[in-house]
């Protein structure tokens, strides 16, 4: 496309909103609403995810050994595990530890000084393998009781299934949310785009009988959908930054004593990603609206 064809397009798009400007404003306030919305959904989906993320690293499976195993053996045993990617990270528990900890926890102080210098539970010793995501423990499992010098492995499966169920619902509704949300912006576009060629209807047919070419007609039409794109984008992305600091900051500090266990995203992470997406699902639904009710247009026009 050559620069005049280009400045002609965005000067036509540009009056095109101004004529049709109750229909412009109605657009841009939709998708500036169906955005907000979707941020909205957005902190909620993602700091959801990220709690449970969080969650899944203190999810871990319990290595026991063998009666007997010299260190050496204990040893190339953590090292084996360490390799997988599964792993985010591994502690290892000494019997000693174990007792001590046990002592500490169930025993009375007179009964544990029963038992002097011994320790009965001097075959505990144990590896704590905490999981990057629960959805791989199965096979980390398998791969620790493939391992020689492994007695037993402890680990949670009705957990890790709870961890599953909900990463998988929140990804169906996620998408169920989302396509609404497009479904309902794509129709206003349509019809403000609709708007404008009817406005234009004797233009666009002297145009055709000149010549002009399909595309230098659409171009208005789409600079149009997606200018109404790009600003119903900006408006929420500005409002959405300044609402999620605020109430981000408010719960930490009004409501520390219950949410203290929970972490929040950065806004830096949140808008890392959310303002590409807006972005591109602003300018998204703008081209194809406009793009799809020109087309529409152009074809009825060559039929008849």
């Amino acid at each position: 496309m050559r620069f005049s064809t280009f400045f002609y397009s965005l000067k036509q798009g540009i009056k095109n909103i101004r004529r049709n400007h109750m229909f412009s404003l109605a657009s841009i306030g939709t998708i500036t609403a169906c955005l907000f919305l979707f941020g909205i959904f957005y902190f909620v989906v993602a700091n959801f995810q990220y709690m449970i993320k969080t969650a899944e690293t203190s999810v871990g499976v319990t290595v026991f050994f063998d009666a007997g195993i010299s260190q050496e053996q204990i040893d190339k045993i953590g090292e084996e595990i360490k390799t997988r990617a599964e792993v985010a990270s591994i502690k290892y528990i000494s019997a000693d530890e174990t007792w001590r900890n046990y002592k500490k926890k169930f025993l009375k102080p007179e009964l544990a000084e029963t038992f002097g210098d011994d320790n009965p539970l001097a075959d505990s010793a144990s590896y704590s393998v905490y999981l990057n995501d629960v959805s791989m423990q199965n096979s980390l499992v398998n791969f620790i009781n493939g391992l020689d010098g492994v007695r037993q492995v402890n680990h949670s499966d009705s957990v890790a299934n709870t961890f599953k169920t909900f990463n998988a619902l929140v990804g169906y509704v996620s998408a169920a949310i989302i396509i609404i949300l497009l479904a309902v912006a794509i129709f206003l576009i349509s019809t403000t785009v609709t708007m404008g060629i009817a406005i234009r209807k004797e233009e666009i047919s002297i145009m055709k009988l000149i010549g002009a070419t399909d595309t230098f007609i659409r171009a208005p039409f789409i600079v149009e959908g997606v200018i109404i794109g790009i600003i119903g984008a900006i408006l929420p992305i500005i409002g959405l930054y300044f609402i999620y600091y605020k109430v981000i900051s408010y719960i930490t500090e009004k409501y520390i004593n219950i949410f203290h266990a929970f972490q929040f995203l950065e806004a830096g992470d949140i808008f890392s990603n959310l303002i590409p997406v807006s972005l591109g699902i602003g300018i998204g639904i703008g081209f194809i609206g406009s793009y799809m009710t020109v087309r529409r247009h152009l074809r009825r026009k060559e039929s008849v």
